[in-house]
């Protein structure tokens, strides 16, 4: 299921028809590969002082198998000062952290970058008492994940 799809509704959030997400999921086209976006988003990311913990190559996994899958990497990324306050008003929230950003090259050769929405993920873990803290996240990952992207 879309969370946006461009057909029904309009607006900055709207999503093409090729690039559905799931629930929970806010998606931006890339007008980079998939490897140059995940490079361009960790370089930001890392100046900014975050954590880069792993990059993950499912195309490349699935190479090592004997199967083809299009270009597909996730990005495990975070920031223990504000996971952690996060984690102390409802710990299954820790399922989702470390953050990831999902890059992918659909059917007709698009690039988009995928990561979970912060909003998602208070409603998710039913987080209440931290909405400067998600305000924050949503800002800095919109602001990272733009100018990767572009």
């Amino acid at each position: 299921m879309a969370l946006f799809a461009a057909p029904l509704i309009g607006g900055p959030l709207a999503l093409s028809a090729s690039a559905e997400a799931a629930d929970g999921l806010i998606v931006k086209k890339s007008s980079h590969s998939v490897s140059d976006t995940i490079d361009r988003l960790e370089a930001i990311l890392k100046e900014k002082g975050l954590t880069v913990f792993a990059k993950v190559d499912h195309q490349a996994g699935a190479q090592k198998a004997g199967l083809e899958l299009r270009p597909t990497m996730l990005l495990i990324f975070g920031n223990p000062k504000l996971g952690t306050p996060l984690m102390q008003s409802g710990q299954s929230i820790a399922i989702d952290l470390p953050q990831k950003a999902l890059a992918y090259e659909d059917a007709a050769g698009d690039v988009y970058l995928a990561y979970n929405d912060p909003a998602y993920l208070s409603g998710r873990h039913a987080i209440a008492d931290r909405a400067e803290v998600f305000k924050k996240i949503t800002g800095a990952l919109g602001a990272f994940t733009d100018a990767a992207v572009k």
